[in-house]
């Protein structure tokens, strides 16, 4: 919950290769105080049946700018070893995707909520400020 000193994020995640949300996939917050500050790692979560992370840390005072770190490559990979038990001869050597981590980064001010979707598939994804 954002006050009139911090912002506050939350973030969900939207497979869009099935159209369903993407359970599992660990989220790592992190904030800095300023364009040229250190990152402070604050904690993560991982995304519920909904697609959602509904715990993650609250940003300290001061917080300019916040960096959601996604782990998509284990999400994937587990895609993959599930449609291969289903159709084994439908193997394919291939990576399961293209893009392992997804790391976005953007600008806050105080007293403001950050609603930050990832639609995501195996080679390519887009996020948006939402509601």
């Amino acid at each position: 919950m954002s006050t009139s000193t911090t912002a506050s994020v939350s973030t969900h995640i939207l497979d869009t290769s099935v159209g369903r949300p993407a359970e599992g996939v660990a989220v790592q917050l992190s904030a800095r105080s300023g364009r040229h500050a250190g990152w402070q790692a604050l904690g993560g979560s991982a995304t519920d049946a909904d697609g959602r992370c509904k715990d993650l840390p609250a940003l300290p005072e001061g917080t300019t700018h916040v960096r959601l770190d996604f782990a998509v490559e284990p999400y994937f990979e587990k895609k993959q070893a599930d449609a291969q038990q289903d159709a084994p001869a439908n193997r394919d050597s291939g990576p399961a995707v293209f893009f392992p981590e997804v790391a976005i980064t953007f600008a806050v001010v105080p007293g403001e909520h950050y609603h930050v979707p990832l639609l995501l598939n195996p080679f390519g994804y887009s996020v948006y400020r939402g509601s």
